[in-house]
């Protein structure tokens, strides 16, 4: 409990997180200032023609304003958070263990899915990632398409002793002919049409963890800190 306590304490709050965003992107979008400033001056100015044609009195050049200056804000928070999150697919396109980062981090509450590779060769730094969804199962390769043949037939092994009937997806980052761009990966993941309940989810997650994929226990391939590289986000 005290160990909680102490780790809550620490996270950065909404301001600091706000700072380290904006930091983050404008390494990258050195007019990010000058973008935010215009929208929020142009929901200002949105703001003062409401009002001279909704409300043209004291209250109307009071409260339409304000209602402008937060439509600015809003808009300036999207755009820096969209910013944001092409600054780091930049950072991390082509390096090993970016395909489990955006796994476990882009896809949403409807899949399941690890930082941890399920197979990797730890000589040459392939590695073969999964994820299940309502869409069934996804399993990702990072690095050569022929040194991945055996990862991902060992990973078919498995998901047809585990869950047999349930579509098995397979998909190689980079870029490639016939390869995801990094960028596009949970993109095209999240587009795959649904095909099992949540149930039936529950339960091929439970039986793929029975078989002991080595998720807990395989490294990260060298070359990510996602901590580094994750653009921070107001809660």
């Amino acid at each position: 409990m005290a160990a909680r306590g102490t780790e809550a304490e620490k996270r950065p709050g909404f301001i600091s997180q706000l700072r380290q965003l904006f930091t983050f992107t404008r390494e990258v979008f050195a007019w990010l200032p000058w973008a935010l400033a215009g929208i929020v001056l142009a929901g200002v100015g949105l703001g003062v023609l409401l009002a001279f044609l909704v409300q043209p009195d004291i209250w109307g050049f009071i409260l339409w304003p304000i209602f402008g200056l937060m439509l600015g804000v809003l808009g300036s928070m999207i755009l820096m958070t969209r910013l944001s999150t092409v600054v780091m697919y930049r950072r991390i396109d082509g390096m090993p263990g970016a395909a489990g980062h955006v796994l476990s981090t882009m896809l949403g509450r409807r899949w399941r899915a690890s930082e941890m590779p399920v197979g990797v060769n730890p000589k040459t730094q392939e590695a073969v990632y999964r994820a299940v969804g309502r869409g069934g199962i996804v399993l990702v390769g990072e690095g050569s398409r022929g040194r991945l043949k055996k990862l991902f037939r060992d990973e078919r092994m498995k998901a047809a002793r585990a869950a047999h009937g349930v579509p098995l997806h397979e998909f190689y980052v980079g870029h490639g002919e016939g390869e995801i761009p990094i960028k596009d990966l949970a993109k095209t993941i999240k587009a795959l049409p649904k095909a099992i309940d949540r149930a039936t989810m529950g339960a091929v997650v439970q039986r793929l963890e029975s078989l002991g994929s080595g998720m807990s226990s395989l490294p990260i391939p060298k070359g990510i800190d996602p901590t580094r590289v994750r653009a921070p986000r107001p809660r």
